[in-house]
C-alpha cells in the first residue's frame, strides 16, 4: 500500500478487524520471543541449578537492552504513526532514521562498557559465587550483540507502527527458529555450555536485524538510510518523551528482577540461595510468556490508536481500547486457572530432575506462580491503558503507569513483605504490587477516556 492507501485503511476499517489483523502477528512475535527465552531457560536448566540461576541473573541485563530498544522503538514509532495520521510522511521518515541511529550508537556504548565491567555487573545483578562463572559466560556474548539486538527492537516497532505487523513478525520468527535450533547444537554438540546459549541468541538476533533492515525497502515501509544526517538531535526529546514509558516499564523490570534475586538470596535458607533464585527466575519467565500475549495485543492496538488519534477519530480510539481490554481479560482468566492448577508441573519442566535441590526449586517456583496467577487478570487493564496513553502522547501518565507494576508499587512491597514474611513475602510481592498498580492505572485510564469523550464532542 502507498502511504495514502495506508491512511485510509487505518482510519476507516472496522477497529475490531484492524486491531485483530495487527495484533495477531504482533502476539506471535511476542510469544515466539518469550518462547525462545524459555527455551534458553529449559536447555540451560539441564546443566545445573547454578546455571539456571545465571539465566535469571542475565535476564536483568537483557531487560536493560530491551528497555532501551523499546524506548527508541516506541518513541520513534509513536511519533511516526501520529505523523502518518497527519499525512506528514517526510517528518515520519526523519524520525525513522533518527530512532535507528541513536539506538545503534547507544548499543555500542553499552556493549563496550558492559564487557569492561563484566564481573562487577554480574555481582550487582545478584550473582552468588557459584552462579558468577555461568553468569559471566552468558552475559559476555549477550553484551557483544547489544547494538543489533537493541536496533532490531527499533526496526520491529517502527515497521509495526506503520501498520505492517506481518512484516515485522516474519523477521522475529525466523530469528527465533534459528535460536531454538542453535541452542542445543552449540551447548551440547559443540560443548560450549551456557556460552552456547548466549551465542545462539545474538546470532539469531543478528539475522532478525538484517531481515528487518531489508524489510524497510519494501511494502511501503519508510526506508532507513544513513545518508540524511540520521542523528537529528532535535528529534531526540520526542523519542525520549514517547519512549520513556517503555524505558520505565522494561528498565524497572530489570531492576525488579535484580532486587528479586538479591532479596531471595538474602532471605533463603542457608545453602539454598541458588535454588531460590532459580525458582523465582523460572516463574519470571513463565509470567513474561503469559503477559507477552497481552503486550502483543496492546502493541497491535497502538498503531490504530496513533493513526486515529492523529487524525482526530477519537471514538475509534475508545472502541479499539474497549475491544482490547475485553480480549485480554478473557485470555488471562484462562491462563491463570491453568497456571494455578498445574503450577508444580510447569515449574518442574525447567529444572534438571536429578539435581539435589530440585524439590526446593519446584516448591519456591510453584507457590510464587500460584500467587501471581491470582492477580494476573489485572494486567489486562494496566497494560492496555498504558499503551493507550503512550500512543496518544500522554507521556506523564503513561510513564507513571509503566513504572508501577515493577517499580513504584513493586519495590516497596518487596522490601516490606520480605522483611515481614521472609521468602513467602518475596513470592507474593508481585501479586500484591499488581493490585496497587491496577488502582493507579484505573484512575489514569478513566480520566483520559473522559478527555477523549470531550474531544469527540468538540470535533463532532
Amino acid at each position: 500500500m502507498t502511504q495514502e492507501e495506508k491512511f485510509v485503511y487505518m482510519t476507516e476499517k472496522p477497529v475490531e478487524m484492524l486491531v485483530g489483523k495487527l495484533a495477531v502477528p504482533t502476539v506471535i512475535s511476542m510469544l515466539v520471543t518469550s518462547f525462545y527465552n524459555m527455551v534458553d531457560t529449559y536447555f540451560v536448566g539441564k546443566i545445573n541449578t547454578s546455571a539456571s540461576g545465571a539465566v535469571g541473573i542475565t535476564f536483568s541485563l537483557m531487560a536493560i537492552i530491551q528497555a532501551f530498544g523499546f524506548m527508541f522503538g516506541h518513541g520513534s514509532g509513536n511519533y511516526i504513526s501520529r505523523k502518518l495520521g497527519e499525512q506528514d510522511t517526510e517528518e515520519a521518515a526523519r524520525m525513522a532514521n533518527a530512532g535507528f541511529a541513536f539506538a545503534f550508537a547507544w548499543g555500542v556504548i553499552l556493549a563496550i562498557c558492559g564487557n569492561i565491567f563484566l564481573e562487577p555487573l554480574a555481582r550487582l545483578l545478584g550473582s552468588t559465587e557459584t552462579i558468577l562463572p555461568y553468569a559471566k559466560a552468558y552475559m559476555g556474548p549477550i553484551l557483544v550483540g547489544a547494538p543489533w539486538v537493541m536496533t532490531s527492537f527499533v526496526l520491529n516497532n517502527q515497521i509495526r507502527y506503520q501498520g505492517n505487523a506481518m512484516t515485522s513478525m516474519i523477521g522475529i520468527v525466523i530469528g527465533a527458529i534459528i535460536n531454538i535450533a542453535l541452542d542445543p547444537l552449540l551447548m551440547f554438540k559443540f560443548n560450549m555450555g551456557i556460552a552456547g546459549a548466549a551465542v545462539a541468541t545474538i546470532v539469531s538476533q543478528l539475522i532478525s536485524f538484517l531481515l528487518l533492515l531489508g524489510a524497510t525497502r519494501f511494502g511501503g515501509n519508510i526506508r532507513i538510510t544513513l545518508k540524511k544526517n540520521p542523528f537529528a538531535w532535535n528529534l531526540l526529546p520526542e523519542i525520549i518523551k514517547g519512549g520513556f514509558p517503555s524505558l520505565c516499564r522494561q528498565g524497572l523490570a530489570s531492576l525488579s528482577v535484580t532486587l528479586l534475586n538479591t532479596t531471595a538470596k538474602n532471605v533463603a535458607e542457608l545453602g539454598y540461595a541458588d535454588a531460590t533464585i532459580a525458582g523465582m527466575s523460572i516463574v519470571s519467565r513463565i509470567i513474561m510468556f503469559a503477559n507477552s500475549t497481552v503486550i502483543g495485543i496492546g502493541q497491535g492496538f497502538q498503531p490504530v490508536c496513533g493513526f486515529n488519534y492523529g487524525a482526530g477519530n477519537y471514538k475509534r480510539v475508545k472502541d479499539a481500547f474497549a475491544f482490547c481490554v475485553k480480549i485480554c481479560c478473557a485470555f488471562l482468566i484462562i491462563v491463570s486457572i491453568f497456571g494455578f492448577v498445574f503450577a508444580p508441573d510447569i515449574t518442574a519442566i525447567f529444572i534438571k530432575k536429578d539435581e539435589v535441590m530440585v524439590d526446593t526449586v519446584i516448591s519456591v517456583g510453584s507457590f510464587a506462580l500460584r500467587a501471581q496467577c491470582i492477580s494476573l487478570v489485572l494486567s489486562s487493564w494496566v497494560v492496555i491503558t498504558n499503551m493507550l496513553l503512550q500512543a496518544s502522547g500522554q507521556a506523564l501518565w503513561a510513564s507513571l503507569i509503566a513504572s508501577c507494576r515493577q517499580g513504584i508499587c513493586f519495590i516497596p512491597v518487596l522490601f516490606i513483605l520480605s522483611a515481614l514474611l521472609g521468602i513467602r513475602g518475596v513470592q507474593i510481592s508481585q501479586a500484591v504490587a499488581d493490585v496497587f498498580s491496577f488502582g493507579i492505572s484505573l484512575v489514569g485510564g478513566i480520566m483520559f477516556l473522559k478527555k477523549l469523550g470531550r474531544m469527540e464532542k468538540e470535533t463532532a
